[in-house]
């Protein structure tokens, strides 16, 4: 292993005090990353200090800031809104309080701050270290300190981790919290939904989000609302009318429910607030609608926090125990951030700079401008919602300059096919109804294939329009059908239908198969012309285990419904005391489902077939539950990976655990099956699903301009890179050729050759209190966020 890569075990908290806060409003998984920081801090051997109630515990001491033990922060990872306690602190934007403040935390040694919160808040800790040198010097001159205290606490050290559920801070795709709103949003709006169809009904939702719509806008991509009022974008003058006009359109064509939503902040171009109330008064008088006003309020920051929220809390804990512990006394104050799939760190005030640069924007009525600096996730978000919520007439749609030799100019000759191949995953409608959409904006015809490659050789394909996808967002599985039938004995019959229908490209949405059967179609291209056409791939699968991309569409559904049963057994465990789960996950030879999920729920282990365990790691996790029975954490929880040892099956390690832990614990096992493939999808599977499809059919339109041979009067396409899948590779959404991504699969198994989630499996580990070595070469880099924006292409986080 190279050098220049640094681990964990080398950087010590021995002689470090850490102490963590949470401050302003509360959001779902601030007890996650609580719980990170205080066991990663007592892991590298630091004392770790909580102080409740926020900066006025820090202000008030006493009994408010306590040393935390391990257990301290048990059962706290599945628990809402933050155990130590959040508040608004006048006393400290005073100088007196600040003083204060300092006199007791240098009392405790405490120069390490973990601050986690929103701008306000983070703005407050960097002036407390600023000041710093400044406080102490105060306290020595008043005799409350010594000059040996004031000397061997001489810096401060900050680290923010963002805590809202709004997501309105710059530099980071998602913040703590924002995740979870969105899941109780979608709650809502989907058992809205069956109640609106019943009736044919109008609902106005307001959501929260004073000064940032990335609710309102996220929520009604997800569930595909008929307009949407934020911030940052007031509508044009005469939007009452145009808005009328879209619902009248839309009941028209029988649609029998309006969804509009509404971010509390949301104003006209005159920065004149527009209310649920107005609203509905408008849709009323205009249209005579039955209409309902529906306001989520707090709801929104209460309940279970998601198991994105988990991760990317416990990822964030982790992450700013690993910047304190490498900061040196010129080191800025910093925030960790999501960028991505890749935690990073950036500079604190550049951040809160920039976030305040949006206000400013739309203060002043620069709205595009508050766009722009809101980040290209948002512009990405809008951009894709604008695209899809608006049905084109036929006389607005583009002409691409390609003419048709018998009809003359028309908007598009082109006429590209739709497919789902593999197991069901959630979120596949979602990206079936984009790309239908898209397809159509774009002038093409669409085509739905039925029941994957094997309904193609049938011939189970017909036209699909806007109006048929009406709905789909919310809809679990796949309602195209879905096999894994591959193409290869079935390519003249495909081949046949190809030429039926004049189909000139292909997205395929799915899984392994899905990328199997690409390349088929590839390789029978020297034989068969008519696969001479763009194609491209969707990864959509629960497992996770495509090669060219580090998420599919389907696996964050599938990883809630895990943590969701993880949590009730957890329960159930802690009712009865000194009780081990063992729990089968789904994935084949993937073992995302199992890390990834053990993570977020907390598990004491996960074996997978990536990494390898025999009888001495199993013996070794016994010891590890039946010390842990001697705590008060009497309860243990353990995932495997339905393929992870053809040896040490479930009930393999189910009768071993029982065996070995007799008189000290019993055993419970749980195989969860496909209850992991089916359910609504999560808020983040119909968002990504949609931006995907969105971006792969615009891709599709690129090719089909280019490959068109104006001679022949068709699409010949027959490049590597005519063949593509997209993929979220670290920061960006890539398009890869499928014929070079060969060499990155281990075919045998179906899985990806390198996997990055394996770099996460070390902080399960450290979290369930086991010795181990965690891999820290992709941290301690501060980059800027001017630069970050640079670069920062396009990523498929919500």
């Amino acid at each position: 292993m190279p050098d220049t890569k640094k681990f964990f075990e080398n950087l010590s908290g021995a002689g470090k005090c850490v102490a963590v806060l949470t401050s302003g409003g509360d959001a779902q998984g601030m007890n996650g990353a609580v719980r990170a920081v205080v066991r990663m801090g007592i892991y590298v051997g630091a004392k770790v200090y909580l102080i409740h109630e926020g900066y006025q515990g820090m202000v008030d001491g006493g009994d408010n800031i306590k040393e935390a033990t391990w257990e301290s922060v048990s059962s706290m990872l599945q628990v809402g809104g933050t155990f130590i306690g959040s508040a608004r602190c006048a006393e400290f934007r005073t100088h007196d309080g600040r003083l204060r403040a300092a006199q007791n935390l240098v009392k405790r040694g405490i120069t390490n701050l973990c601050v986690i919160g929103g701008d306000g808040s983070l703005t407050g800790a960097n002036l407390f270290r600023e000041e710093w040198s400044g406080l102490l010097e105060e306290l020595v001159q008043s005799g409350k300190i010594d000059e040996a205290a004031a000397q061997a606490h001489s810096v401060l050290h900050i680290v923010g981790m963002v805590g809202s559920i709004d997501n309105d801070f710059c530099g980071t795709d998602m913040t703590i919290g924002t995740d979870s709103a969105l899941h109780r949003i979608i709650e809502v709006v989907d058992a809205i939904m069956t109640t609106a169809q019943s009736h044919q009904r109008t609902f106005v939702l307001e959501v929260m989000g004073r000064h940032c719509g990335y609710l309102a806008l996220v929520s009604a991509l997800a569930c595909g609302a008929d307009w949407v009022f934020i911030p940052e974008l007031p509508p044009e003058d005469g939007w009452e009318d145009l808005m009328c006009q879209k619902l009248s359109e839309n009941r028209a064509d029988k649609k029998r429910l309006n969804i509009i939503i509404v971010a509390e902040g949301a104003i006209d171009s005159s920065n004149k607030a527009i209310s649920t109330d107005y609203v509905k008064d408008l849709v009323v008088r205009c249209l005579g609608f039955d209409t309902r006003v529906t306001i989520l309020g707090h709801v929104q920051r209460g309940g279970t926090p998601s198991a994105f929220d988990r991760i990317l809390a416990s990822r964030m804990g982790v992450e700013a125990v690993l910047a304190l512990l490498e900061a040196s006394p010129g080191t800025p104050a910093c925030v960790v951030s999501l960028c991505g799939n890749q935690a990073v760190r950036l500079p604190l005030m550049e951040c809160v700079q920039m976030t305040q640069e949006v206000q400013k924007a739309m203060d002043e009525k620069k709205f595009e401008e508050a766009v722009r600096l809101r980040g290209r996730s948002f512009e990405n978000n809008l951009n894709t919602y604008k695209l899809l919520s608006h049905r084109k007439s036929d006389s607005e749609l583009p002409h691409n300059g390609v003419e048709n030799s018998k009809q003359g100019p028309c908007r598009s000759p082109f006429t590209v096919a739709v497919l789902n191949v593999g197991a069901p995953a959630a979120g596949m409608n979602a990206a079936v109804r984009s790309a239908v959409r898209v397809g159509i904006t774009e002038g093409h015809k669409m085509l739905a294939v039925n029941d994957g490659f094997e309904g193609f050789s049938k011939g189970q394909i017909k036209e699909i329009k806007w109006g048929d996808v009406g709905g789909w967002t919310g809809q679990g599985g796949s309602l195209l059908g879905t096999k894994r039938t591959l193409p290869l004995k079935k390519l003249d019959k495909i081949a046949e239908q190809i030429r039926i229908h004049n189909i000139n490209a292909l997205l395929v949405i799915g899984g392994f198969e899905a990328y199997l059967g690409l390349l088929e179609l590839l390789a029978a291209r020297v034989s068969h012309e008519e696969f001479c056409v763009p194609m491209v791939m969707v990864p959509a699968t629960v497992s996770n285990n495509i090669p060219g991309s580090d998420l599919s569409i389907g696996a964050d559904t599938a990883l809630n419904a895990i943590t969701d049963t993880c949590d009730r057994i957890k329960q159930s465990a802690s009712g009865t005391k000194r009780r081990v789960f063992i729990i089968e996950t789904m994935g084949g030879y993937c073992g995302y489902l199992a890390s990834v999920g053990g993570l977020a729920a907390g598990a004491d282990a996960a074996y997978i077939y990536e990494e390898p365990f025999d009888i001495r790691d199993l013996q070794a996790n016994v010891e590890h539950l039946t010390a842990k029975m001697k705590t008060s954490i009497q309860r243990g929880l353990v995932l495997r990976n339905e393929n992870s040892n053809d040896n040490y099956t479930t009930d393999f390690i189910y009768q071993l655990y029982s065996e070995e832990g007799k008189g000290v614990f019993d055993c419970r096992k749980n195989v969860l099956g496909h209850m992991q493939q089916g359910g609504a999808p999560s808020p983040f599977d119909r968002n990504f699903g949609t931006k995907i499809a969105a971006k792969a059919m615009q891709w599709i339109s690129k090719r089909l301009r280019e490959f068109y041979r104006e001679g022949v009067g068709r699409v010949f396409a027959n490049t590597e890179d005519s063949a593509c899948l997209l993929g979220m590779r670290r920061r960006a959404l890539l398009f890869q050729p499928v014929i070079q991504l060969k060499d990155e699969t281990d075919f045998e198994h179906r899985i990806p050759k390198e996997q990055w989630w394996l770099k996460l499996r070390p902080l399960m580990k450290i979290l369930a209190k086991y010795k181990t070595s965690y891999d820290v070469s992709d941290s301690g880099q501060l980059e800027h966020v001017v630069r970050l924006r640079a670069k920062d292409t396009d990523n498929s986080t919500i």
